[in-house]
């Protein structure tokens, strides 16, 4: 909101007839992209560390308006390390959560170690600052929280657990873990459904889907699994709670992968389709009138020798009706495909490409999708997308 200063004369007009005299100003509509400035891949596709890492950085995209713009960019910690789902924005714009599962090695050259970082960032301020610091488990990923904003969960890959956080006044205090009961497991995407006493958690490296049982801080695993596909990783939930989407990776080899939907209307939650993709769906996103699902696939970019390389990434965008998917519409991406967002009015979407350091901006009128130009990234590749909306 716009504040109320002093005219040349030293005049002040009072608050309070202002607010009744002017329309309401809308909020900015951000999207929040976390930055991995200490994360390349060498000519085999490993991940490895620069010779000068750079600092991790987070930006502020304003989506108010078409073409997006960069409001902001700040130093915190992130991690291109695990789903595309690093990042949480408060439903009201004010506060984000980042969590970093990776840092560069000073001990080692061009090496990386496992990370545990979290940082809350207040975004009222400009430019938005760090303003709590504090630590989950190893390799921590995707963070989300409860629909009533109490409660605060975070995918550990490297320990194969889940940290448990307590919220209030938009500050984190541990609560506990969950173990998975295998530390292999690489919890990967968490998403909360809408009645906030459950939680679905992917299991990349066991291959499987836990519903998770919510009693304040308690948090227990449902015995019966649910069964995606091979490596479920990314994950979301429409906005109506109806369905949640899955990214099934496979094992990265160039053969086609799948996305897999569960319903949610009515338990044992159970998946009700599976399309094959092109290879390695690592984003994936509902638009926010559920009506759309958007796949970005890697298809080998940072993988140059292999016999599947492609020299750009692809968006896939499905139409959604009922629990069929049916393909409407793609386009060509940035190498080394990582989160996509919608705008709030599901016109515009944007897709990372940690590789080449941008995000593709693209516009869709319901039937088709036109590439605009690409957003740079300065020092670093984008990694993760939070919004504040589905």
């Amino acid at each position: 909101m716009p504040r109320i200063r002093l005219d040349r004369a030293g005049h002040v007009l009072a608050a309070g007839l202002l607010a009744g005299l002017v329309p309401t100003v809308a909020r900015a509509d951000i999207v929040v992209s976390s930055n991995d400035g200490h994360t390349v891949v060498d000519d085999k596709g490993t991940l490895i560390a620069p010779t000068k890492p750079m600092p991790d950085t987070v930006s502020i995209i304003d989506v108010s308006h078409y073409p997006p713009t960069i409001k902001d960019t700040i130093e915190v910690p992130g991690s291109v390390v695990g789903p595309p789902t690093a990042v949480w924005v408060a439903p009201d714009e004010s506060w984000a959560i980042v969590t970093s599962a990776t840092k560069a090695d000073p001990q080692g050259q061009n090496s990386i170690s496992p990370d545990d970082r979290v940082s809350v960032i207040d975004l009222t301020t400009s430019p938005p600052k760090i303003v709590q610091s504090l630590t989950s488990g190893i390799g921590a990923t995707t963070v989300r929280l409860s629909p009533d904003g109490a409660l605060a969960l975070i995918a550990n890959r490297a320990d194969g657990t889940v940290s448990i956080f307590a919220v209030k006044d938009k500050r984190l205090t541990p609560a506990g873990k969950l173990d998975t009961g295998n530390k292999a497991s690489l919890p990967s995407g968490i998403a909360f459904l809408h009645d906030g006493k459950t939680a679905l958690l992917t299991r990349s490296g066991d291959n499987m889907v836990n519903l998770l049982h919510i009693d304040g801080t308690n948090i227990t695993i449902d015995p019966r699994p649910i069964t995606t596909g091979m490596s479920p990783y990314t994950m979301d939930i429409n906005a109506a709670g109806t369905l949640a989407s899955v990214s099934n990776m496979g094992r990265g080899d160039g053969d086609l992968d799948t996305v897999s939907l569960i319903e949610l209307t009515k338990a044992p939650y159970h998946v009700v389709a599976t399309v094959a993709v092109p290879s390695g769906p690592e984003p994936q996103k509902f638009s926010p009138d559920g009506k759309f699902l958007a796949v970005g696939s890697e298809e080998s970019t940072t993988k140059p020798h292999s016999p599947f390389h492609q020299e750009h990434g692809r968006l896939t965008l499905f139409a959604v009706d009922g629990e069929t998917l049916t393909k409407v519409a793609e386009a060509p991406i940035g190498k080394w495909a990582e989160g996509l967002a919608f705008s709030r009015d599901g016109k515009t979407i944007m897709a990372q490409s940690m590789y080449e350091r941008t995000i593709a901006v693209l516009r869709w009128d319901g039937s088709q999708l036109t590439v605009g130009t690409p957003l740079v990234i300065k020092d670093a590749g984008p990694e993760s997308f939070g919004t504040a909306w589905p």
